[in-house]
């Protein structure tokens, strides 16, 4: 599940390490109906606030909070920015947008093998079985179902968005 949405001013940002709260007010609690009344063996957070604070606004406050589930870190001149204010940078060239590959070497500071490879040791670590839910970021959930089902596009999630995932 993507966590709840920012204040408005800081929807569609790159907001990567940022520790920034979720705006309330903007909740829609219908969006996640459905998962309400499932049990969970497990339930997982991002460690920051915009995760941890959707679930306990939700009413789970029994959580892991696992740093491994962070959004992927942008370079600080980044950080924060729109598309549209990346695009007007002096630096930005519109061939960066060709592959995955050239857009993340362009605005992280973290590289996508070492943002794979923190991703899969948090999967790697979960429980064989049982009905688990994790909350985090956009990246990070598009990056974790690239690495579950490499056949499958990855989905974009708006906030309060989920997707199931079955693991055999």
């Amino acid at each position: 599940m993507r966590h709840a949405p920012l204040p408005k001013h800081l929807q569609k940002r790159y907001i990567g390490h940022s520790d920034i709260s979720i705006d309330t007010t903007l909740f829609e609690k219908n969006k996640i109906a459905p998962l309400m009344g499932k049990k969970y063996d497990a339930l997982y957070s991002s460690d920051l606030l915009r995760c941890t604070q959707t679930l306990e606004h939700i009413g789970w406050n029994d959580f892991i909070s696992d740093g491994r589930l962070r959004e992927v870190r942008f370079k600080r001149h980044i950080e924060g920015k729109s598309f549209g204010e990346i695009e007007a940078m002096d630096d930005f060239d519109p061939l960066f947008l060709e592959s995955q590959e050239r857009w993340h070497s362009f605005i992280c500071d973290e590289s996508l093998s070492l943002f794979q490879e923190r991703l899969q040791n948090f999967l790697d670590e979960l429980p064989n079985e049982g009905n688990i839910l994790c909350c985090a970021h956009g990246g990070t959930i598009r990056e974790i179902l690239t690495l579950l089902t490499p056949k499958n596009p990855p989905q974009t999630l708006d906030y309060l968005d989920y997707t199931i995932v079955r693991v055999k």
